[in-house]
């Protein structure tokens, strides 16, 4: 009698195990990002593999999309627990203009930053051989030209350039993987190119290298003055810094903007300041795997902070865990502290 009380009294526990409550099981975090390819999704790979070791109460999932801004927006309608977004995103989204007009209206919860990683700097090429008809960005006038994929922020900052500068190109759309070999068919007669930080080509311009022999098309000095005039960041990168091969010119103008990996107020404040510092201490042995992390590495993660916050403060509120993690840091601002969202 007694043993069969024990094995029904173990059968009952087991049952009670199986339906715990959901806190003793991983939370699970659909964090968005941009395709296969993209600069995004290959950082957010390496990323999410490491705050899956450091942060075992949570279990992420990698969700590419086509652009990120679908990322920021999914999680504005509940779909996504965590986006991909950059500071013109943001800016858009709290104009309520472009990609984000009207979606206010819609959406279900509000977009918070809590973790800005990295700018990317994009940039334009043209065919090697074209050198001597197109010099300057004005020349694309008429053009054909592939500023990325439709859904891609950095198409909308290149255009938005282009548009500062008064020219009037053609836009075309071609695959991603297939830019190099469209521009070396004269099927476009430039593509974007860009570099985190600078330095690290996005993934797909490897590829797009070995198809085609493109040369930087720089602004010329008239062209830099107005983009300089109309609030546009402006780097000149030595070409030797960012490609082995030659690329036709000694440095590349590129223009760059912030980007982030966001989560909202579904991650705690504690944990979002566990999850700042465990990045903080680890993104020096992260750049070894990416070099894409080199902008926060070196204990460089809360300056960066500063650096973008600076800027992007207003647009949507700030994640309390990322308030924390500044204030301990001594890179708080006291202005930021009315836009701190409330948990």
């Amino acid at each position: 009698m007694l043993k069969r009380l024990l094995t029904i009294f173990a059968v009952f526990s087991a049952i009670s195990f199986a339906s715990s409550p959901a806190w003793s099981e991983p939370k699970d975090i659909r964090w968005g990002t941009g395709p296969v390819g993209s600069v995004g999704h290959k950082v957010l790979v390496v990323l999410a593999d490491f705050l899956n070791k450091e942060m075992p109460g949570y279990r992420i999932t990698v969700l590419p999309m086509p652009g990120a801004v679908m990322t920021v927006k999914g999680f504005g309608t509940g779909e996504l627990d965590a986006y991909y977004g950059s500071d013109d995103a943001l800016r858009e989204f709290a104009a309520d203009s472009g990609r984000f007009k009207g979606f206010k209206a819609i959406m279900k919860r509000q977009p918070v930053q809590s973790m800005w990683m990295y700018t990317i700097d994009c940039g334009l090429a043209i065919k090697a051989s074209n050198r001597d008809k197109i010099q300057k960005w004005t020349d694309l006038a008429g053009r054909k030209v592939y500023t990325g994929p439709l859904p891609f922020d950095t198409r909308l900052h290149l255009e938005n350039a282009l548009a500062a500068i008064d020219t009037k190109h053609t836009y075309t759309q071609v695959d991603l993987s297939t830019a190099g070999s469209q521009l070396d068919a004269g099927t476009i007669d430039a593509m974007l190119v860009y570099f985190t930080g600078g330095v690290v080509p996005a993934p797909w311009l490897s590829q797009a290298s070995l198809a085609v022999d493109w040369a930087g098309l720089n602004p010329s000095a008239d062209e830099l003055a107005t983009l300089k005039a109309k609030k546009f960041a402006i780097e000149q990168v030595d070409a030797a810094a960012i490609s082995r091969k030659d690329i036709h010119v000694q440095k590349l103008t590129l223009l760059p903007f912030f980007w982030g990996f966001d989560i909202g107020l579904n991650m705690p404040t504690d944990d979002v300041y566990k999850m700042l510092t465990l990045l903080d201490k680890h993104a020096s042995d992260l750049v070894r795997l990416d070099g894409d992390f080199a902008q926060i590495a070196d204990g460089k993660l809360a300056a960066f902070q500063r650096r973008v916050l600076e800027q992007t403060w207003d647009l949507v509120p700030i994640h309390p865990g990322l308030a924390k993690f500044m204030k301990e840091k001594g890179m708080w601002d006291s202005k930021w502290e009315s836009n701190v969202a409330t948990m």
